[in-house]
Protein backbone atom coordinates (compact mmCIF):
# COMPACT_ATOMS: atom_id res chain seq x y z
CA UNK A 1 0.00 0.00 0.00
CA UNK A 2 2.94 2.80 1.13
CA UNK A 3 4.08 2.15 -2.76
CA UNK A 4 0.48 3.02 -4.17
CA UNK A 5 0.21 5.86 -1.67
CA UNK A 6 3.34 7.41 -2.82
CA UNK A 7 2.46 7.25 -6.78
CA UNK A 8 0.26 10.26 -5.87
CA UNK A 9 1.42 13.69 -5.22
CA UNK A 10 1.66 15.12 -1.58
CA UNK A 11 -0.64 17.71 -2.03
CA UNK A 12 -3.29 14.62 -2.77
CA UNK A 13 -2.35 12.55 0.41
CA UNK A 14 -2.70 14.74 3.63
CA UNK A 15 -4.86 12.17 5.59
CA UNK A 16 -6.20 8.46 5.83
CA UNK A 17 -8.95 7.51 8.22
CA UNK A 18 -8.65 4.04 8.89
CA UNK A 19 -11.22 1.63 11.41
CA UNK A 20 -10.07 -0.58 14.32
CA UNK A 21 -9.59 -3.78 12.05
CA UNK A 22 -6.32 -5.82 12.81
CA UNK A 23 -4.83 -5.30 8.94
CA UNK A 24 -4.24 -2.12 9.85
CA UNK A 25 -1.64 -2.99 12.77
CA UNK A 26 1.14 -1.62 10.39
CA UNK A 27 -0.12 2.09 10.31
CA UNK A 28 2.67 3.85 12.25
CA UNK A 29 5.20 2.79 9.34
CA UNK A 30 2.62 3.67 6.42
CA UNK A 31 2.32 6.72 8.33
CA UNK A 32 6.41 7.25 8.36
CA UNK A 33 7.02 5.72 5.32
CA UNK A 34 4.84 8.57 3.71
CA UNK A 35 4.50 11.24 5.70
CA UNK A 36 0.78 10.44 5.89
CA UNK A 37 -1.45 11.26 9.33
CA UNK A 38 -3.79 8.34 10.01
CA UNK A 39 -6.85 9.07 11.65
CA UNK A 40 -8.84 5.90 13.76
CA UNK A 41 -12.53 5.79 13.75
CA UNK A 42 -14.33 4.78 16.77
CA UNK A 43 -15.21 1.33 17.05
CA UNK A 44 -18.70 0.62 15.50
CA UNK A 45 -18.91 3.86 13.83
CA UNK A 46 -19.20 3.57 10.31
CA UNK A 47 -20.59 6.58 9.94
CA UNK A 48 -17.74 8.76 10.52
CA UNK A 49 -15.76 7.24 7.32
CA UNK A 50 -19.23 7.27 5.12
CA UNK A 51 -17.31 7.47 1.63
CA UNK A 52 -15.58 4.20 2.66
CA UNK A 53 -18.86 2.33 3.74
CA UNK A 54 -20.53 3.91 0.41
CA UNK A 55 -18.08 2.23 -1.62
CA UNK A 56 -18.36 -1.16 0.43
CA UNK A 57 -21.56 -1.43 -0.50
CA UNK A 58 -21.06 -0.71 -4.30
CA UNK A 59 -18.33 -3.37 -4.37
CA UNK A 60 -20.85 -6.23 -2.85
CA UNK A 61 -22.87 -5.82 -6.08
CA UNK A 62 -19.41 -7.58 -7.28
CA UNK A 63 -18.26 -9.53 -4.49
CA UNK A 64 -20.85 -10.65 -1.78
CA UNK A 65 -19.55 -9.83 1.97
CA UNK A 66 -17.07 -12.63 2.90
CA UNK A 67 -16.01 -13.27 -0.81
CA UNK A 68 -12.66 -14.95 -1.19
CA UNK A 69 -10.91 -12.30 -3.97
CA UNK A 70 -8.04 -14.59 -4.44
CA UNK A 71 -10.48 -16.76 -6.19
CA UNK A 72 -10.85 -14.29 -9.33
CA UNK A 73 -7.87 -13.42 -11.62
CA UNK A 74 -6.01 -9.98 -11.55
CA UNK A 75 -8.11 -8.66 -15.09
CA UNK A 76 -11.13 -9.45 -13.08
CA UNK A 77 -10.52 -7.35 -10.12
CA UNK A 78 -8.68 -4.46 -12.46
CA UNK A 79 -12.57 -4.32 -14.39
CA UNK A 80 -14.27 -4.16 -11.27
CA UNK A 81 -12.04 -1.69 -10.17
CA UNK A 82 -12.46 0.00 -13.44
CA UNK A 83 -16.17 -0.16 -13.16
CA UNK A 84 -16.28 1.81 -9.78
CA UNK A 85 -13.90 4.14 -11.09
CA UNK A 86 -16.15 4.99 -13.85
CA UNK A 87 -19.32 5.21 -12.09
CA UNK A 88 -20.87 8.54 -11.52
CA UNK A 89 -20.81 9.59 -7.52
CA UNK A 90 -23.13 12.18 -5.70
CA UNK A 91 -20.31 13.01 -3.36
CA UNK A 92 -18.06 13.48 -6.03
CA UNK A 93 -21.08 15.98 -7.58
CA UNK A 94 -21.59 12.98 -10.38
CA UNK A 95 -18.35 13.11 -11.32
CA UNK A 96 -16.54 9.85 -11.50
CA UNK A 97 -13.97 9.04 -9.20
CA UNK A 98 -11.38 9.39 -12.59
CA UNK A 99 -12.87 12.40 -13.15
CA UNK A 100 -12.55 14.18 -9.87
CA UNK A 101 -8.54 12.78 -9.79
CA UNK A 102 -7.76 14.23 -13.23
CA UNK A 103 -9.59 17.77 -11.75
CA UNK A 104 -7.28 17.46 -8.75
CA UNK A 105 -4.29 16.31 -10.97
CA UNK A 106 -4.35 19.74 -12.94
CA UNK A 107 -4.84 22.01 -10.13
Amino acid sequence: MTEQLETLPTSLRRTLTWDQGSEMRDWKSVSAATGIDIYFCDPHAPWQRGTNENTNGILRQYFPKGSDLSVHSKADLEWVSRQLNERPRKRLEFRTPIEEMERLLLR
